[in-house]
């Protein structure tokens, strides 16, 4: 068997860094590793560890006005031409797709030339380009134990989890070092890669709502946009807040680890990373979204009593001052749920995944996967 993948994600770094954890570790079992993205991927895919990288031509469905679609379909097709000719000049053994419109030239080119296909679905809901492609594909790996919108394709779908980074899993060898009731609060805010407005507008005003030595024993770390940093650090100077700031943090597992309370929003990186590194949360997931799969994700650490996801909507100044300033005062809810948040983790997802690529590769299904038959 010629041991060669190509993998296929978004541009983004939510869809990058599975892509990017699964490279790793089959590049440490002799694989040779190709990736299919887009243009956004400057940022990341330069350190990507493959042996080359395609950009391939790709577009959102945003719009059902005629003039939109027929400009989207455009682009698909275009970016279905460049992946056939990457499929047919490297012939892959296996193409692995990590969800998003970027995923579906190349999974659609590798369904067409007959390679064997894996779709890796992230959230606790199916995405709309996943659904589209669940159909034609080999096997289906999931994150989440229950995935709404995948019923129809139970038989192909097997359980891996969301792969992490060596970052991810180096930080989640890091105990829980709880609070103590008179003590600093070490608090992480993130939104995204790049910070996110909403919590640079949410963060200063609700901190400058709680008592003067509540905010004293705050210890904060923000991503926020770079436009915003200098309005958001005069605002805690101002509370006398002790903040860093900055509009990326390369290290934010390792800030995640040292954190006693992270609040952030709830795509499944996200998530999976909180869960597999122990730590509590606030969760605000993206509102408005059609499939409203963070909202979906928050719900399983919910559950578990490792988060507590808070509508945007609901997310007021006032209302997070309450939540910080009760989790300071019972420090032991922050430490039951870091213990809950922990055990939902799957820091092996990574090497059951490249297990399932290896199993697809050799024409095993599914069924055989999960009930530990391998190809």
């Amino acid at each position: 068997m010629d041991k060669t993948v190509l993998l296929s994600a978004g541009g983004t770094g939510g869809h990058l860094f599975p892509a990017q954890a699964l490279a790793t570790a089959l590049g440490k079992r002799g694989w040779t590793v190709e990736l299919a993205t887009d243009e956004r991927a400057d940022q990341y895919g330069q350190v990507f560890p493959a042996r080359a990288v395609h950009i391939v031509s790709s577009e959102t469905i945003r719009s059902k006005n005629p003039l939109a679609l027929a400009r989207t379909g455009l682009k698909l097709f275009r970016g279905f031409l460049q992946a056939s000719r990457v499929v047919k000049r490297i012939r892959p053994s296996v193409v692995v797709g990590f969800g998003g419109y970027p995923t579906f030239p190349p999974l659609a080119a590798a369904l067409r030339h007959s390679v064997p296909t894996i779709l890796h679905e992230q959230n606790a809901v199916m995405g709309r380009a996943n659904r589209l492609l669940a159909r034609g594909v080999s096997v289906i790996a999931k994150s989440f134990g229950e995935t709404r919108g995948l019923e129809a394709y139970a038989g192909k779908a097997a359980l891996t989890g969301n792969p992490l980074r060596e970052a991810v899993i180096a930080a989640a060898e890091t105990p829980y070092d709880a609070p103590s009731a008179n003590g600093a609060l070490k608090l992480l805010v993130f939104g995204g890669s790049q910070g996110a407005r909403f919590f640079s507008d949410l963060l200063p005003a609700a901190l400058a709502e709680t008592d003067a030595d509540v905010r004293a024993r705050i210890v904060l770390a923000q991503q926020c946009r770079p436009e915003d940093l200098e309005r958001v650090r005069a605002a805690y100077e101002g509370l006398g807040v002790q903040a860093e700031l900055a509009s990326f943090f390369g290290d934010l597992p390792a800030r995640i680890a040292q954190s006693h309370l992270v609040v952030c929003r709830s795509g499944a990186t996200s998530v999976c990373e909180l869960a597999a590194i122990g730590r509590p949360s606030i969760l605000v997931p993206l509102p408005h979204a059609l499939d409203q799969d963070q909202s979906a994700n928050a719900a399983v650490l919910e559950h578990a009593g490792g988060a507590w996801p808070i509508a945007q909507k609901d997310l007021t100044p006032s209302r997070l001052a309450r939540e910080i300033t009760d989790l300071m005062t019972h420090p032991e809810r922050l430490s039951q749920a870091a213990m809950a948040a922990r055990a939902q983790g799957r820091p092996d997802a990574v090497e059951r995944l490249a297990d399932l690529v290896e199993h697809v590769a050799q024409g095993g299904s599914a069924r055989d996967f999960d009930k530990g038959v391998r190809a």
